[in-house]
């Protein structure tokens, strides 16, 4: 439910974000003389019984795939472990690069895959490992072996991890108001509106897409957070893919605050969305490998 709500607080689509997404569409045969034009950000969620070609493209004559339709969209991957494991590695380079290219005897064409990847799991095949509420019944090694069908480097290019409890019947009978999703977005283009004002001469949108050049250019951190940054990479063993995703992350929170400077609370929230993999994945392979 909530990846499925996502697209409606994402930044309004620009003109070039609607032509592009619109090209794609128009080779596979998506659009129509009604709706020349794709005016939202696509919403793409395949099957776990997917193929590698299906997702990122390909065939005898290379079409666009699921990532190429997710473009400057939303991919969304439920129950993750149960997609192939090999289908899954090939999401790598895509995620690093927002483009794939298909390579073919007589052809060469790369497609864009600007996407934003979001995928849910459960902790273990049984669903309750480390739940208050039901016990886990399943052994070690299904937990490893559950756990082991996603891969460290694939996990590391997700940006956020976050762990969601179980929800409790009193919750869902709560009449408590929350925020709504259009208050909720003009938050958003606001920031997206700061982010295209910085980098108007950079020829990029967001933060997502800094360089490592612009990076150190415009995630400055002030000495009290270069402090908390180095302890978090000592205590939690992150890479240097992990470091750039950190700040660009900080830097978009930054954003959504209006707030110029990269402060403590902002690199602090940042820091505690890339736990979970060292919570679950390092403590497989310290249990199995001591």
């Amino acid at each position: 439910m909530l990846a499925r709500r996502l697209p409606t607080i994402l930044p309004d689509l620009s003109f070039n974000e609607a032509l592009e997404i619109s090209k794609i569409y128009s080779i596979v045969g998506l659009t129509s003389k009604e709706t020349p034009l794709i005016l939202k950000r696509p919403f793409r969620s395949p099957h776990h019984t997917i193929t590698a070609v299906s997702l990122v493209g390909g065939g005898k004559i290379p079409k666009p795939g699921e990532i190429s339709l997710a473009h400057h969209g939303v991919l969304f991957l439920d129950e993750l472990p149960e997609f192939n494991k090999n289908t899954l590695e090939v999401l790598r380079g895509p995620l690093e690069d927002g483009i794939v290219t298909i390579s073919r005897l007589n052809a060469s064409i790369t497609y864009p895959c600007n996407f934003m990847l979001i995928a849910s799991m459960n902790p273990c095949p049984c669903g309750y490992y480390g739940s208050k509420e039901k016990e886990c019944v399943c052994k070690p090694d299904q937990i490893k072996k559950y756990r082991n069908r996603i891969s460290g480097p694939l996990l590391d290019r997700i940006d956020l991890h976050i762990e969601v409890s179980g929800v409790k019947y009193t919750k869902l009978q709560s009449n408590r108001a929350e925020e709504k999703s259009e208050i909720i977005k003009e938050r958003v283009n606001k920031a997206r509106k700061i982010q295209i004002e910085r980098y108007k001469d950079y020829g990029i949108y967001s933060n997502s897409e800094l360089t490592p050049k612009l990076i150190e250019k415009f995630c400055k951190l002030n000495i009290e957070c270069k402090q908390i940054l180095e302890m978090a990479f000592e205590n939690l063993g992150l890479s240097a893919r992990a470091y750039s995703r950190i700040l660009k992350v900080a830097r978009t929170i930054a954003d959504l605050e209006d707030s110029e400077e990269i402060e403590k609370r902002h690199l602090a929230e940042a820091i505690q969305y890339r736990s979970l993999d060292r919570k679950y994945w390092d403590y497989d392979n310290k249990n199995y490998n001591n």
